[in-house]
């Protein structure tokens, strides 16, 4: 699963309300090498949650990402190659993604989130 995905994905649970960011506990990473499209990044900036995406990279040993930006550094090629490889090439393979409101776990098996919730949870 890439943090592109990660970052869009929240704990539907029944009465959560604040089912944002999943927390990640990461067993295994993987590296996966994407062609560079700066445009794409460029427009995709707008629509992920930084601080989310922060969290998520560190919590899988990336720590290269700034705590804080703005659309000014979207010239700097060197940001774009950080922010490129943290939001594509970087994969969580098997661990599990964590609701921040009720601790539910959803297992991550060879890249695929199970986000379906049990009968209660409906």
């Amino acid at each position: 699963m890439r943090l592109l995905t990660h970052n869009m994905l929240s704990s539907n649970i029944k009465g959560v309300v604040n089912g944002f960011p999943l927390r990640i506990e990461a067993e295994k990473v993987v590296e996966k090498t994407v062609e560079m499209n700066g445009e794409f990044l460029k427009k995709m900036f707008e629509k992920v949650d930084w601080k989310a995406l922060v969290e998520a990279s560190r919590a899988m040993g990336y720590t290269e990402l700034p705590e804080e930006v703005d659309s000014s550094i979207l010239d700097s090629d060197e940001f774009l190659n950080r922010f490129h490889h943290a939001l594509l090439e970087l994969h969580l393979e098997e661990g599990a993604l964590v609701c921040p409101e009720t601790g539910r776990r959803f297992p991550v098996n060879k890249g695929i989130p199970n986000m379906l919730l049990h009968e209660d949870e409906v």
